[in-house]
């Protein structure tokens, strides 16, 4: 049997604004609160992938309710620390969520386009109910009125990774949330 090895703080980080143990805390908080508002239904999730992986599957596990579970991709930022404008539905969910309750998952609202648009999209399909649940909410940087029914964090406006958020699909491993290095946002190594 191999130990787990922890992954220390990187070397990219400017600084930590969230550690692996106040994900974990927050985790149990926000399932409490899912639990509250479910007791007694059957949910159905879609995850908001890459990004909302771990959060999702970390969330999940702190859901008593049942759960059907459905994903969508959509494309905001690609290799940028800016949101390219209008996002772009790569693959959609696959689910039926008509007369369901639907809790969407995603790991950052800013902007709050694509929360919007993926919502816009749910709603068009007849569920019975639609909530938001995001890990962080960058209030700063919103350009489409929109708040997430469950929250995990609030952050400044600074371009975060780890714990599933990318830059150009690195850092989503790292236990923790840390802003990246101004120097390493755009590498031109990484064009």
């Amino acid at each position: 049997m191999t130990a787990r090895v922890k992954i220390p703080a990187h070397q990219d980080l400017a600084e930590t604004l969230v550690s692996e143990a106040q994900i974990k805390r927050r985790l149990g908080v926000l399932g409490r609160e899912i639990n509250r508002a479910y007791a007694g239904k059957e949910i159905t999730v879609i995850a908001i992938i890459n990004g909302a992986m771990f959060f999702a599957a970390d969330l999940l596990r702190e859901i008593a309710c049942p759960i059907r579970l459905d994903c969508v991709r959509v494309s905001s930022y690609r290799n940028a620390t800016q949101s390219i404008g209008v996002p772009e539905i790569k693959n959609s969910f696959t689910l039926d969520i008509e007369n369901r309750d639907v809790l969407l998952i995603d790991d950052i609202l800013d902007t709050g386009k694509t929360l919007a648009l993926v919502v816009e999209l749910i709603r068009k399909m007849n569920p019975a109910s639609v909530r938001t649940c995001v890990l962080l909410d960058k209030h700063g940087r919103r350009e489409v009125p929109f708040e997430a029914d469950f929250t995990g964090f609030q952050i400044p406006d600074r371009f975060v990774v780890g714990y599933g958020l990318d830059f150009a699909e690195r850092y989503r491993n790292l236990p923790c949330i840390g802003v990246l290095k101004p120097e390493l946002q755009n590498p031109p190594e990484w064009a």
